[in-house]
């Protein structure tokens, strides 16, 4: 899930990250994230990335976000930290050990899908951010070791779908298997249909393109948002609106103007839309 928050009052961090080595290509990223002691409380618009996370507020129980189909609106307290990690779209599943299918739309304690045995050591309320980080990421790579590799089937037409082709019934041909094994093999490993996985992974191409001019200092206007909805793969800017605000509840223009506002202020999601703009490269 990509992160938009809307800051009410006080200052709130957050900082993402490429995972370490031994989850590379199985992660997508992982973060901290802090909102001020001083601060009200702040309201965050969580929208779809194809992926699950694996989230820990320090002290808390951490939780498993499934595969979201529209935002997930939640409230942050003053003096929250919350370290995360995202799986790349189609990875989490062997690590889980359950098809992704049951958690579309659902945060849930991690307990209940791992036992919480495995997970004591990140509810210490006296950890540092980045040292519950760590342990967060080599609790998953240790997971990672003992479970199968991801569908290689799926990771790869999740690569093609990035930015490659609008047509996902072409994947039934290029990929040699069947329209109902597809969509079979996609739901136990993201969660979604082909499809609506799509119609997520091309927005997740918009909201790249905009968080990189975003960092870049050059926020789209109207007319660079017509642009950039071409350049993700849009039939034209309404198409984008609908989309947007399908998976968003929100307009293209009020979710980048929250963004604008408040990643020149302590927010760094470098490590989300680069790798995504790198695999255009393939492709263009």
């Amino acid at each position: 899930m990509w992160r938009i928050l809307r800051r009410v009052q006080g200052e709130q961090t957050y900082v993402e990250r490429p995972p370490i080595a031994a989850l590379a290509g199985l992660v997508s990223s992982v973060w901290i994230q802090q909102v001020a002691r001083d601060a009200q409380p702040y309201v965050q618009r969580n929208i779809p990335s194809g992926g699950l996370e694996l989230v820990c507020r320090l002290g808390g129980e951490p939780r498993v976000v499934g595969p979201l189909t529209s935002a997930l609106v939640e409230v942050l307290e003053p003096g929250t930290t919350i370290v995360g990690l995202r799986f790349a779209p189609g990875a989490a599943a062997g690590v889980l050990g359950l098809p992704t299918y049951e958690l579309v739309d659902l945060a849930v304690e991690a307990g209940d899908v791992w036992g919480g045995g495995a997970l004591a050591e990140l509810a210490d309320p006296d950890a540092a951010p980045e040292q519950l980080l760590a342990r967060l990421q080599m609790l998953v790579a240790a997971r990672f070791a003992d479970a199968g590799a991801p569908d290689p089937l799926v990771a790869e037409a999740v690569r093609r779908l990035r930015w490659a082709t609008d047509d996902v019934g072409s994947l039934t041909s290029t990929l040699h298997i069947s329209e109902r094994q597809l969509r079979r093999r996609f739901q136990v490993a993201t969660g979604l249909a082909p499809k609506p996985l799509h119609r997520v992974l091309r927005f997740q191409r918009f909201h790249s393109l905009a968080q990189h001019a975003i960092a870049s200092g050059t926020a789209p206007g109207n007319d660079g948002l017509a642009r950039l909805a071409a350049e993700a793969g849009y039939a034209d800017q309404p198409h984008l609106n609908r989309e947007c605000l399908r998976l968003t509840g929100t307009s293209p223009g009020a979710l980048l103007g929250h963004a604008h506002e408040h990643c020149g202020c302590g927010h760094d999601h470098a490590a989300s839309f680069l790798p995504v703009l790198r695999a255009r490269r393939a492709f263009v």
